[in-house]
């Protein structure tokens, strides 16, 4: 009688409670298991793209409460405290629109760069290096833009990321692992409590795993985070190489100080470019073989900076046969430059000098992710899509994204959405990717288009860059659209 006594009682327990008492019970036979270290925003990378965002969660009050980390493999405190003397310039620089440095503005980290060492130029002058056609981009009156006439900022990108950092800083909030490797990237486990199995883990050196909401890859062209996602990236090679270098002028420039002028000049083995650094001082980016950048790294700096000279001034044949040499392209320069006429107010003041040790060189391709978003995972700047850098437009498109991402996470944290999910970051790929496709595709047809060095497409090249230069409206439309305050096309 008792027995049937107690199974009558347990008839009556709640199922419910029985079930909450069980895993109770687990728990406490198992609260020596370690708890998944969670965070609503996980970013690989600690360069531009991924500084920014974080910035902008940070700084936005709407996202500022959310637990984010980042995971970067160099040591950042060597990058916060970077300074360089005022009359030597890192060789790696990049163009800043208005609009990308207005972004930077509202999220608090322009006032963080050292504003000594960045440069707003106001023209740029663009020609063909084979028949000499031109288009020079300067504002006519009335046609400039309200947010002035600069057209870009040039700036060393130590100096962006430098300038983040410290931004990053002052706002607080941000789990930083720095010098830490990505070993890993796996999906979480399903538990009694939590069902992860959809949610990635990174797994970095010292055994270390963070679980996130959203994993963002803003971790460059190789970007582990892209290979998690299972997004391939199609493209080419150029077959090129960019070479980069510290230049010293014999002057401020021919509009002086507070006129500074962009130059780039075609040519058949890929555009020269010369871009303003404050005083005397540019930074080139040359493309061309990688024959030729293997010759111009081997160079003495006399011979280095003639031949610099010599792109925006000799003719292409001329050019060709001073990268045969192996030596002595200074005698050479002073020899046919004697023999070539050009207005020298239309092109960059004579170089001078080379900073020791900035002249290198990397490979050019361009790249194109496709899809910017999976499940719980977003790719932002490199990771995304490279271009080529003759319309030094890179950082400015990674900086696009940013802002992007960052105010479709807004949006979703507003209306009480996953952050993660795929219909909550739809909207961001949805705004960028036409749009990056759009650029990398012109910039590609650019690069083609002026490889060739005869045929029908060189005079067609040049009516076209003479038609745009007479047609004012025209012009500015299109410096608009490079400033970054134009109409978005897309």
């Amino acid at each position: 009688m008792e027995a049937v006594a107690r199974r009558k009682a347990a008839a009556y327990v709640c199922r419910s409670c029985t079930r909450q008492f069980q895993r109770q019970l687990r728990r406490n036979y198992s609260n020596s298991a370690p708890r998944p270290d969670i965070y609503d925003v996980v970013c690989v990378g600690g360069g531009p793209a991924g500084l920014s965002l974080l910035t902008a969660l940070r700084a936005n009050p709407v996202t500022s409460h959310l637990r984010v980390a980042l995971v970067e493999a160099q040591d950042l405190s060597k990058v916060k405290s970077w300074k360089l003397p005022p009359n030597k310039y890192s060789n790696r620089c990049s163009s800043l629109t208005p609009t990308s440095a207005f972004f930077l503005d509202q999220i608090g980290a322009w006032e963080h760069l050292d504003q000594t060492r960045v440069q707003p130029y106001h023209e740029m002058q663009v020609w063909d290096g084979v028949t000499d056609a031109r288009i020079e981009f300067d504002w006519a009156p009335g046609s400039a833009p309200v947010e002035g006439t600069t057209i870009a900022y040039m700036n060393e990108n130590l100096n962006l990321t430098s300038g983040l950092l410290k931004r990053l800083e002052e706002l607080g909030g941000v789990s930083v692992f720095e010098g830490a490797k990505v070993e890993n990237i796996t999906f979480g486990e399903e538990t009694e409590d939590l069902d992860l199995s959809q949610w990635p883990v990174v797994h970095i050196s010292g055994g270390k795993q963070l679980t996130a909401r959203l994993l963002v890859g803003a971790d460059g062209a190789n970007s582990p985070v892209r290979a998690f996602a299972g997004i391939d990236a199609k493209g080419w090679d150029y077959n090129r190489h960019g070479v980069v270098a510290t230049l010293e002028m014999e002057g401020e420039g021919w509009g002086g100080e507070h006129t500074k002028i962009a130059y780039q000049r075609f040519l058949p083995t890929g555009p020269v470019a010369m871009l303003p650094m404050p005083g005397n001082y540019s930074t080139l980016v040359w493309s061309t073989t990688a024959e030729n950048a293997s010759l111009l790294k081997s160079l003495s700096p006399k011979d280095f900076v003639a031949m610099v000279n010599a792109a925006f001034r000799l003719s292409p044949v001329d050019l060709a046969f001073m990268h045969t040499q192996g030596a002595d392209q200074d005698d050479e320069y002073s020899w046919r430059l004697q023999h070539t006429s050009f207005n020298p107010r239309a092109i960059p003041q004579t170089v001078v000098g080379v900073q020791e040790g900035t002249v290198a060189s990397f490979p050019l391709k361009m790249r194109h992710a496709d899809t910017y978003i999976g499940e719980r995972v977003a790719l932002v700047g490199d990771a995304a899509h490279t271009i080529h850098p003759l319309a030094g437009q890179g950082l400015n498109q990674g900086q696009g994204d940013v802002q992007s991402l960052a105010k479709t996470i807004e949006f979703a944290v507003t209306h009480g959405q996953d952050i993660g999910s795929i219909m909550s970051l739809e909207s961001y790929v949805s705004e960028r990717y036409t749009a990056n496709h759009v650029l990398l595709g012109v910039v590609d047809k650019l690069h083609k288009l002026y490889s060739a060095e005869s045929g029908p497409l060189v005079p067609l090249r040049s009516l076209g860059l003479n038609a745009v230069n007479a047609l004012g409206p025209l012009k500015s439309f299109f410096m608009k659209q490079a400033a970054g305050s134009g109409t978005k096309l897309f």
